[in-house]
C-alpha cells in the first residue's frame, strides 16, 4: 500500500468546486447540494430571426433514452444521465475528472418560444436545441385616451 503525503490544501478543491456549483446556476439554492452524481451542464442560448438555440455540451451520451428535453409552462428542462463503464477498481484509480451519473438543468424561454414544433438534435458531444418564436405574439402599441 503507498503512503498519500499529507496535503493541507487538499480540502480547498472541494470548496473551489461547490462555490462553481454555486455560481454557475441561474438561481441558486442554498438548500440544494449538488454531490458528485449531479451535475448540470453549461447551457447558451442565442437567437436568430425566427428560433432560439438552446446549445448544451453533453459529452458522454451514448443512447438517445440516455437524455430527456421537457417543456412546461415556458421551462425548458434538460435532464438524464450520462453512464461510463470503469474496468478500473477505485484504489488503482488516481484522478476522476470526467463526469457520469444524472445531470439536470433548466431555463426559462423567451415570452415568444413556441412550444410546439421544437427540434433537438445530437452530434460530437453537443446536444442543440432549436425552439421556433411565435408569429402571433407580435408586438402591438396600444392607443392612449386622453380626456
Amino acid at each position: 500500500m503507498a503512503l498519500i503525503p499529507y496535503d493541507p490544501f487538499r480540502h480547498l478543491e472541494s470548496i473551489r468546486r461547490d462555490m462553481n456549483r454555486f455560481f454557475a446556476s441561474d438561481f441558486p439554492s442554498l438548500f440544494t447540494h449538488m454531490d458528485e452524481q449531479h451535475w448540470m451542464p453549461r447551457i447558451d442560448m442565442h437567437e436568430t430571426a425566427n428560433e432560439y438555440v438552446v446549445s448544451c455540451d453533453l459529452p458522454g451520451l451514448e443512447r438517445k433514452e440516455d437524455v430527456h428535453i421537457d417543456v412546461q409552462n415556458n421551462m425548458l428542462t434538460i435532464s438524464g444521465t450520462i453512464q461510463r463503464h470503469h474496468d478500473v477498481r477505485e484504489e488503482q484509480m488516481h484522478r476522476r475528472e470526467r463526469f457520469f451519473g444524472r445531470f439536470q438543468r433548466s431555463i426559462t424561454l423567451p415570452a415568444d418560444a413556441a412550444t410546439e414544433n421544437i427540434r433537438a438534435t445530437y452530434k460530437n458531444g453537443a446536444l442543440d436545441i432549436h425552439i421556433p418564436k411565435t408569429t402571433t405574439g407580435t408586438k402591438k402599441r396600444v392607443d392612449i385616451e386622453f380626456h
